[in-house]
């Protein structure tokens, strides 16, 4: 397993580059060229679902498998008051959130502590930047799996057109499964952006998806037993 810390973050140093996903797409197909793979699985969550996104899209050969955990494909799919929660971030806030673990966990590892009001204003302008990344989403050549809380930041309404974007929920699939997408959507029960990603039914939905296996059996295999 490759477990990256994106730009800024753990043990990563910020840098002087504005935070953008395409150019963090590109900082992991340089990392994967340097280990020496020639494709990998890719998971994402929250803000690493747009890592790996633009990874997929911008170097689709190196990517085989794609899981993404909590995250939208165009801004608007944020509810509006998690939109106004964003438009606060910055440095400003670094000093309230010196008490809260998020801070804590950042500056026991970060190589530079004193970036992290430097760091928040440069989250602050990468969430105030509109993306809408609906053509790209057809380009995914997956399969693709979306994993979401029930409970989750964005609008249902948008997690599905996130799935229909996929080629997900058009049609019915068929008492064979021959209409069937390749790609998945997981709504995880009881679940909210912020607890989705320790949930251990997230391991137990996406690891067989990104293995290629699944317990399904059609309807010819449900007859014959």
């Amino acid at each position: 397993m490759i477990a990256v810390d994106l730009r800024g973050h753990g043990r990563t140093a910020l840098g002087d580059r504005p935070i953008r996903m395409v150019d963090m797409g590109d900082d992991l197909a340089a990392v994967l060229t340097e280990l020496g793979y020639e494709w990998v699985d890719v998971l994402g969550y929250s803000m690493g679902v747009g890592v790996a996104f633009r990874l997929a899209v911008q170097h689709p050969e190196k990517v085989r498998r794609l899981v993404l955990v909590s995250a939208a494909y165009a801004r608007d799919g944020f509810y509006p008051d998690i939109l106004a929660q964003q438009a606060q971030m910055g440095a400003a806030a670094a000093d309230a959130m010196k008490a809260t673990p998020m801070y804590q966990a950042y500056a026991a590892v970060a190589p530079k502590p004193e970036d992290f009001p430097r760091l928040l204003d440069q989250m602050g302008k990468l969430m105030a930047t509109p993306y809408d990344w609906a053509e790209d989403v057809k380009k995914l050549r997956g399969p693709v799996m979306l994993v979401f809380g029930d409970s989750d930041m964005y609008r249902p309404e948008h997690v599905i057109e996130f799935y229909k974007l996929l080629g997900g929920g058009l049609r019915d699939a068929g008492w064979m499964r021959e209409n069937m997408s390749p790609n998945r959507l997981a709504i995880l029960p009881g679940r909210t952006h912020y607890d989705i990603f320790f949930a251990p039914e997230l391991v137990s939905t996406a690891l067989p998806f990104l293995n290629g296996e699944s317990n399904a059996m059609d309807w010819a295999g449900q007859v014959q037993r």
